[in-house]
């Protein structure tokens, strides 16, 4: 069984849209589970778990020994597992960003050990002691990482086996082989005046397969080189 503890300070967040659909289906077949940790219970009275940065500054950062006491609470979860091969991960801006290849890698670990950040941050000192893996969804900044937990969670989860409904469908999909996917369509075969392409009414599968081709390099290069814009 595939595993994903995730660290919050807003335990009510999930499990959100990973209840839904085939995911909530694979997880009453067991094929994965998940277990939250809410992060408020391991700040004391006489503390909370944030507090002022030093060197001043605005916001305010999360403790790191709140964070290593609820860190120590999620390796429980995974006792029945070697810790080493599951991914031990700090969501931050500053992180590598999320992309298909790590998805794939990340199916080959034995779960996810998430920790979301909030507010300005948390202590750097609880990243570097813990020897996390920093990543990052986007080039944004968000309200804090429980988004971006879910974002990853799914990511990978649709790509375990026996997830999805066909498993050829994930071969196909977009950013498989660094390629997006082609165009799609359904009935009705006119809609609004507009047809869909007759190669895909032609039974012709070979010509299918290489309109199919095109129109995936074709859409690939169009969004890269509309990305290297934006950045640029």
């Amino acid at each position: 069984m595939y595993k994903i503890n995730i660290i919050t300070a807003f335990p009510e967040i999930f499990p959100g849209s990973l209840d839904v659909s085939i995911l909530a289906k694979a997880r009453k077949k067991k094929i994965w589970d998940l277990n939250i940790v809410d992060l408020k219970k391991y700040s004391s009275q006489n503390k909370s778990m944030d507090d002022k940065p030093f060197g001043g500054g605005p916001g305010m950062v999360i403790r790191a020994d709140v964070l290593q006491n609820a860190y120590e609470k999620a390796k429980i979860f995974f006792e029945d597992y070697n810790f080493e091969n599951v991914e031990k991960i700090m969501l931050t801006p500053d992180g590598e960003e999320f992309n298909h290849s790590i998805a794939e890698a990340l199916t080959k670990k034995k779960g996810l050990l998430i920790i979301c950040g909030r507010y300005e941050g948390v202590d750097e000192r609880f990243i570097e002691y813990n020897n996390l893996r920093k990543i990052s969804i986007g080039k944004y900044v968000l309200c804090g990482g429980e988004s971006a937990a879910s974002v990853i969670s799914e990511a990978v989860l649709r790509l375990l086996p026996n997830v999805l409904g066909n498993e050829k469908s994930k071969l196909e999909e977009s950013f498989v082989n660094g390629m997006l996917e082609y165009p799609h369509y359904t009935k009705p075969r006119v809609w609004n005046n507009l047809s869909v392409p007759e190669v895909l009414l032609s039974g012709n599968h070979k010509e299918i397969r290489k309109w199919r081709s095109e129109k995936a390099l074709y859409l690939t290069k169009k969004v890269m080189k509309k990305n290297k814009k934006n950045d640029s």
